[in-house]
């Protein structure tokens, strides 16, 4: 908060923008303390809104043109450097189908979604005046609900921050050692999933080989309606199967063969 106070709005402006850009800055602190400055009477509550939504607008039109022009390789480079990259994708292309393109509304309220959803409105072919008109609706009552709350509890959140002022270097510490843990748990909880699915997987070479010797197995395509339609192929023989059908499916899976599951 003091320094929010001391450098103001640009620093507030560049904070989001490098967040909405992909980097892994926490800029939701940062709305809420300009807030709380806003309560003391230190800033404007209405130029915080405005530059918030401003800082938005053309990192999200980068990724939206990136999502129109590369695609699912954007979608996947993204999730590649997410915490938990196996359904990354699949959780995004999931919230476009059940919510359709207003998903965008939400989106920044959502960790992880609101890098994600740019590129995936530019890879679903959004117009880009609908993709604008939608994303200046979700950062504005993002920016809106932040700066409130950070209004509302302004005192509350001046005793939480001078609290910490006088920890000093314990505080930080403290918060570093929690961040810290919290992403090791994920890296360890990732590679041990990793390492149960490379006991059961097979190359794509062993999948060929098995097709040119007219072994018996059944394939079932999982992909996503969005990536089928990105790049409409598949593995011979396979039956498509959207994995939110799988249940539906389940009963017309053969018990006396072996089963081979792919996805993107």
């Amino acid at each position: 908060m003091q320094f929010l106070a001391e450098y103001g709005y640009l620093i507030l402006f560049i904070v989001i923008f490098l967040d909405q850009a992909g980097l892994p800055l926490p800029s939701d602190p940062f709305i809420l303390s300009a807030g709380a400055l806003a309560g003391a009477g230190e800033m404007n509550a209405a130029i915080i809104v405005l530059g918030t939504v401003l800082a938005c607008i053309p990192a999200d039109l980068s990724w939206f043109y990136l999502g129109k022009t590369r695609g699912g390789k954007v979608l996947n480079l993204l999730c590649s450097i997410s915490l938990e990259p196996d359904y990354c994708v699949r959780r995004t292309e999931t919230s476009f189908e059940r919510l359709g393109v207003y998903s965008l509304i939400i989106a920044k309220f959502i960790p992880g979604l609101q890098t994600i959803a740019p590129p995936m409105a530019g890879f679903t072919q959004m117009s880009t005046g609908k993709f604008l008109a939608l994303d200046i609706i979700g950062a504005t009552l993002w920016a809106c609900a932040l700066t409130y709350i950070g209004f509302l509890f302004s005192n509350e959140l001046t005793a939480i921050a001078s609290r910490f002022a006088e920890l000093g270097g314990i505080a930080a510490i403290i918060i570093l050692g929690l961040f810290v843990a919290f992403i090791g748990y994920k890296l360890i909880q990732r590679q041990l999933f990793l390492r149960s699915l490379r006991m059961r997987m097979l190359r794509p070479q062993e999948v060929s080989e098995k097709l040119e010797a007219k072994e018996s197995f059944y394939i079932i395509d999982l992909r996503h309606r969005l990536d089928f339609n990105a790049l409409p192929y598949g593995v011979p023989g396979a039956v498509r199967v959207p994995m939110e059908k799988v249940q539906e499916h389940y009963p017309l899976i053969p018990r006396d063969q072996d089963i081979i599951l792919y996805c993107s």
